[in-house]
């Protein structure tokens, strides 16, 4: 999660918001969103931010430098521990980045 919010707050701008939601789908399942108004990622980009022969790295907002793997990490660890991510953005819009992890069974 730490990584998400992080380039939510890398693709904003100063000034723009960013909302953190969780609600639970299904009784055994957990959704916990960041949404950003932020700089937004062109279509044809998404798929690459989970192609591990791809870096696909960009400058934030405020010039910062990234890895480009911080997403795929998130894909990867979700999906160990038997969860999904999705990403939906629109350029010039915003990023919606949604990870999806089974719920603790009280």
């Amino acid at each position: 999660m730490r990584n998400t919010i992080s380039n939510s707050l890398k693709f904003t701008n100063i000034g723009g918001s960013i909302i953190l939601s969780a609600t639970r789908p299904s009784p055994n399942m957990v959704k916990i969103c960041i949404a950003d108004d932020g700089i937004g990622i062109h279509p044809d980009r998404i798929a690459e931010l989970f192609n591990p022969q791809q870096h696909y790295s960009t400058y934030g907002t405020q010039n910062e430098k990234g890895t480009g793997l911080g997403l795929m990490l998130c894909k990867e660890y979700a999906e160990q521990n038997g969860g999904s991510i999705t990403i939906e953005s629109t350029e010039g819009k915003g990023t919606k980045v949604c990870v999806f992890l089974p719920a603790a069974i009280s």
